[in-house]
């Protein structure tokens, strides 16, 4: 993977393997700065600069947003670029370690599978699993019984799946596809597979891009106030950039569940019982969960401005219980192994091609 004294990524895809390893081992932790914390600030300010300008005027007001999306997007873009310029050019070691760092960066399945994880372990104490469920959740979470908490940490488990996990594991495999292309094809190109950075957006630039579009959606994305159209635009983007990796997710996940020649079954009952869900993506992740673990989820949910229905997807399931929510945490592993083996099987195979 490094040679000659820079980092070259001959084997890219050990890049993802550690990335992905370093995710499941720390997580997000508390004590350094990370990207999102940083995404997160520069939204505030744009934000409080945007309704400045526009009021309550919708126009301005989405017009804002979209300006407010282009700059984070594409300002977490560029910034992933420069990192992996530097460590294209810098000493191996400390080129790649950073590389990997920022690519961990991206995921946060490590982070969710512990907070899920604390959330049952509090049980039978409710209060206190029910101020580590507030930590994880957008609903209100006073005064809910055992029952709901469980099902709220089931439901947050299958969404965010998606959007912490396999969203920017799929956007940060295009990425390294793109750079895998550009290395075999570019003039001068010394070694079969390398990683060209210079000739396309590589895999940090797409994740933060990823990352940058889901943290837009997470606070400014709600039908409600001025938001109702300041958060047009990113809320949009989001849904456009997870909509394939939710879909793949519905696919390849009942390969690693106790029926694995079901999985065509199983995809079109995810699809056909998540299109109730008003997010094209989120009601898709929970009905595939829902199948492939064999719990029922949805029902009512209080939020800040209201009580909301959310589909119930798993009819025929049992209600979900904290063993059907170890079960989906275990699937996520298993699918995310899944992944990074196929990545490394579809690699193998295209160098064999090209020698």
């Amino acid at each position: 993977m490094i040679s000659g004294g820079t980092v070259s990524f001959d084997q890219p895809v050990a890049l993802v393997l550690l990335a992905c390893g370093l995710d499941q081992l720390l997580g997000d932790p508390r004590w350094c700065l990370h990207p999102v914390q940083v995404m997160g600030w520069f939204i505030e300010r744009l934000r409080q600069l945007a309704e400045r300008w526009a009021g309550d005027v919708p126009w301005k007001l989405r017009l804002s947003g979209l300006l407010l999306c282009l700059l984070l997007v594409t300002g977490s873009a560029g910034a992933g670029v420069v990192v992996e310029r530097w460590a294209e050019g810098s000493p191996a070691p400390l080129g790649g370690t950073v590389l990997v760092v920022a690519l961990a960066s991206a995921l946060a399945g490590g982070s969710l599978d512990r907070a899920v994880r604390g959330v049952l372990r509090a049980l039978p104490d409710e209060e206190e699993a029910r101020g580590r469920l507030a930590l994880i959740v957008g609903r209100e979470v006073e005064g809910l019984p055992e029952a709901e908490i469980v099902r709220a940490a089931a439901e947050t488990a299958a969404e965010n799946a998606v959007d912490g996990l396999f969203a920017p594991l799929f956007w940060i495999l295009v990425g390294m596809a793109g750079t895998l292309w550009s290395g075999s094809t570019a003039p001068g190109s010394t070694a079969p597979g390398s990683m060209a950075l210079s000739w396309a957006l590589g895999p940090l630039a797409l994740a933060w891009a990823f990352k940058a579009s889901s943290t837009l959606d997470s606070m400014l994305g709600y039908r409600r106030g001025r938001l109702r159209w300041l958060g047009t635009a990113g809320a949009r983007l989001d849904d456009g950039l997870t909509w394939l990796p939710a879909r793949l997710v519905a696919l390849t996940l009942p390969l690693v569940g106790r029926q694995p020649w079901r999985f065509w079954s199983a995809f079109r009952l995810a699809l056909r019982e998540g299109a109730a869900d008003p997010s094209p993506n989120a009601g898709v992740s929970q009905a595939a969960y829902a199948e492939v673990a064999g719990v029922r989820l949805g029902g009512r949910n209080r939020y800040a401005d209201g009580w909301r229905w959310k589909p119930v997807v798993g009819a025929d399931h049992p209600a979900v219980d904290r063993h059907g929510v170890e079960r989906m945490l275990r699937l996520t592993t298993r699918l995310e192994i899944l992944w990074l083996v196929g990545v490394m099987v579809m690699v193998a195979a295209g160098n064999a091609l090209r020698r």
